[in-house]
């Protein structure tokens, strides 16, 4: 059991007997233990020798005691030895539970004699030291205390108090706080004390220990050694020369071999920097200058309202300008005459002096679009609300057979990054201005009648897809022409309007009336008569007003967007390269086009009808241009426009559709952008911070979906990369020192990508894009339409 005085043994049945010891009958619960004499187990040791139960015990002199065994079988019994009294008597005497000890206490305490009470007697105390802890840790008071005595004047007492307003925009900054002021009949007192600082540094010695070398002469060859004729004979007949020869034949044969296959002074280095930036680095510039334009003669103090490129010739480029007024001054000044003649360039990458082509304008032009059926039919709306018409197929070889020298001139090496566009341009107006360099003049060929035009500017210009067409009611049906023949304008008058272009083949009219409307309407010979029948009698097809009919509140539209806009321009090729033979010019479509009965034309149920429209107010419109009848007047008019957002603060200056995904939309306004996910209606899937600038125009790029350029009011370009940061532009670019107007990408190649920037100033720039920007990554798309997605559900 542990003891180290007590070893266990088992009797056998026989042993059992031998000692008197059986179990149930000598040994039992009640009598549990049996003593065994010493003398008797030397006797049995005796007796049966190496077959006795305590032949392992033999040598130990012990006093053996039996007690009662747990087994109850008859073959056998377990014992104790001892070699010791006390460990008997523990086994005999096993010590008092708790329950006794409790008991046995209890007897005693009665049994306790009772003491009288005595009260405790007082000593002295005795110091150990604890009062001087005590007075160390207790706070004391050091410092002169400051009393202060604040009285008021008797008659000042219970007199009344008067408030005033003051409007905040009054003062600086919006901000009104009680400034701090020193009051003359209180000071304080400035201490002195004494600082004293170390202006010496401190000075120590220091040793080093020196290696030197013995001093020698040397010397060396400064000019060549001049062979005589017969050394050099000897030289080149000895054998040393012709074993050297033969041993490095074979080693020369293969450098030589090997500077023809490879160059040795190639840089792997640099071109490993340029495989990065190639493939994803980051570049040094994102953005790089390209070429600038502006006209001193028609840009001058004028400010470029819309940039549009040419569709399919390489490098040609238009710009529209209106004067440099703001918003609310281009509203209120829209029926007053121009100082100015207006007029849209055509530049090119090859002449970037002298425009190639003008248009004649009758109005500055906020906006304009080349037709996607007939790149040579351009239409705009102008700054009094009318739309304008132009043709500009005769002038189409021009554009194609642009020169890279103007007329006459040779300029050299001219920056026109660096170097002053204005004083190259001046010195060219200055020394050929009566050259005959001046472009040509083209006029336009129809506008719209002023009754039923807009009232205000024309502030944004689609044409609608050529696969349909638009009726009075709104409903939409083939287009069997597949010609692009009806626009889409909106204005801040509070209306939108489309227009159809009818057939070209009127009614014939009797002679004489065709003689008085030739003496009235004088055509000049040189201005195409494509749309002759369209002038100063063009009405809009149907009319939207944006407008509450429960309020009568209205809002002006500035930018809007169609779903089914998303149409390519007709090219039988790619974008024309630079080496583009010419290509005989075609007759333009809309001279052959017919009006299609009505009556047999298919009802398109598939096309989209909704649009979203951006007001002057920041507000964003979605809703659905189709009419219904009036029950009571039994009169078509516009649906109630049932969703309205107020994310911007400031006008809707850009509303985009994503080139990859129709119904992602981006718009910009004030100081923020937001994309939208048509079809939810809880608003903007993405909405931008307040920036520090002030956005004035932006674009989607059209090779990477999850990228876009916004420009500022500070002349600088945000790059947007919703793949890398969603919070802040991934990269920003100063442009111009003037507030950018208007951004136009533009894809020349597979590997040249442009991107146009006008500013306030007149000048346009021509940004080439990196290969960064231009070249999305893989699964791009997919990636970017599984962030919408997520923001949608969040949104949710």
């Amino acid at each position: 059991i542990g003891h180290p005085e007590i070893f266990p043994l088992v009797f056998t049945t026989k042993t059992q007997e031998i000692f008197n010891c059986r179990v149930d009958e000598d040994v039992t619960e009640e009598n549990c233990f049996k003593l065994i004499k010493k003398e008797d187990i030397i006797q049995d040791l005796k007796t049966r020798a190496t077959i006795s139960d305590f032949h392992p015990v033999k040598k130990v002199v012990v006093v053996c005691s039996l007690f009662c065994s747990h087994f109850k079988t008859s073959c056998f019994q377990s014992i104790y030895s001892f070699n010791d009294k006390e460990a008997k008597e523990n086994l005999l005497k096993p010590p008092e539970t708790a329950e006794e000890k409790e008991e046995e206490e209890e007897n005693r305490e009665e049994t306790l004699e009772v003491h009288p009470y005595k009260p405790p007697v007082h000593k002295p105390w005795v110091s150990l030291g604890s009062e001087k802890e005590v007075e160390e840790e207790c706070v004391k008071d050091t410092v002169t205390k400051i009393r202060y005595m604040i009285s008021r004047v008797r008659r000042k007492f219970g007199a009344p108090i008067t408030f005033t307003d003051k409007n905040a925009s009054h003062v600086k900054d919006s901000y009104v706080e009680c400034t701090s002021y020193q009051d003359k009949t209180f000071s304080i007192k400035m201490l002195e004390k004494d600082v004293g600082v170390q202006m010496v540094p401190k000075v120590r010695e220091a040793s080093t220990q020196t290696k030197w070398t013995y001093p020698k002469n040397a010397a060396t060859q400064y000019f060549p050694r001049q062979l005589s004729n017969e050394e050099k004979e000897e030289s080149l007949s000895s054998e040393k020369l012709k074993e050297f020869l033969t041993s490095v034949l074979l080693r020369m044969e293969i450098a030589l071999q090997q500077n023809e296959i490879m160059n040795a002074f190639f840089d792997d280095w640099k071109a490993l920097a340029e495989d990065e930036s190639s493939s994803g680095g980051k570049p040094d510039v994102y953005l790089k200058a390209y070429q600038s334009f502006t006209d001193l003669c028609h840009l001058k103090d004028r400010t470029i309202s819309c940039v549009c490129w040419h569709p399919t010739i390489y490098g040609i480029i238009a710009v529209s300008a209106r004067e440099r007024l703001s918003y609310e001054e281009q509203v209120n000044l829209s029926d007053k005459s121009l100082l100015q003649q207006s007029v849209i360039l055509f530049w090119s990458f090859f002449d970037p002096i002298h425009p190639q082509l003008m248009l004649e304008c009758p109005e500055d032009i906020y906006c304009f679009q080349f037709s996607p059926s007939d790149p040579n039919i351009i239409a705009g709306g102008s700054i009094n609300g009318q739309v304008v018409l132009w043709d500009i197929s005769q002038h189409e070889e021009k554009l194609q057979n642009a020169k890279t020298v103007a007329d006459g001139i040779k300029i050299t090496a001219v920056n026109t990054v660096n170097a002053s566009i204005l004083n190259i341009l001046q010195y060219i107006y200055m020394s050929v201005g009566k050259n005959g360099t001046e472009p040509p003049l083209v006029r336009y060929c129809a506008v719209s009648s002023i009754q039923y035009s807009h009232k205000k500017p024309v502030t944004d210009i689609h044409w609608l897809p050529d696969y349909f067409e638009d009726n009075r009611m709104g409903a939409t049906f083939e287009n069997r022409a597949e010609i692009c023949m009806q626009l889409v304008t909106c204005s801040p008058d509070c209306s939108i309007l489309f227009w159809d272009i009818p057939a070209t083949k009127l009614p014939e009219q009797p002679s004489s009336q065709k003689v008085k409307e030739e003496e009235i309407f004088y055509t000049p010979p040189d201005v195409p008569d494509t749309f002759k029948h369209l002038d100063l009698c063009w009405k809009p097809l149907t009319k939207i007003n944006l407008c509450e009919s429960d309020t009568n509140r209205e809002y002006g539209p500035i930018r809007i967007s169609l779903r089914e806009l998303h149409y390519h321009y007709k090219t039988s090729e790619k974008v024309q390269s630079l080496n583009t033979l010419e290509v005989p010019a075609k007759e333009s479509p809309y001279t052959e086009m017919n009006t299609p009965s009505s009556k047999n034309l298919k009802v398109l149920e598939n096309i989209s009808t909704d649009f979203f429209v951006g007001t002057e107010d920041g507000e964003i419109f979605y809703s659905d241009w189709k009419m219904e009848i009036d029950s009571d007047s039994a009169k078509p008019h516009s649906q109630k426009h049932a969703q309205k957002y107020t994310i911007h603060t400031e006008t809707i200056n850009t509303l985009q559709r994503c080139p990859f995904s129709k119904d992602i939309v981006l718009s910009i306004g004030g100081r923020n952008f937001a994309i939208w996910k048509e079809g939810v209606s809880n608003g903007p899937i993405l909405q931008s911070s307040c920036s520090a600038g002030r956005y004035t125009a932006g674009q989607w790029s059209l090779t990477r979906p999850g990228v876009f350029f916004i420009g500022r009011d500070d002349g600088n370009i945000d790059i947007w990369d919703l793949l890398k940061k969603t919070h802040e532009p991934s990269h920003f670019q100063n442009i111009s020192k003037s507030m950018i107007t208007f951004i136009s990408p533009w894809i020349a190649s597979p590997k040249q990508h442009f991107l146009a920037v006008s500013d306030d100033l007149g000048v346009l720039h021509v940004l080439e894009i990196c290969q960064t920007l231009s070249h999305p990554s893989r699964n791009e798309h997919a990636n970017v339409l599984d962030y919408f997605e997520r923001e949608v559900k969040y949104l949710k």
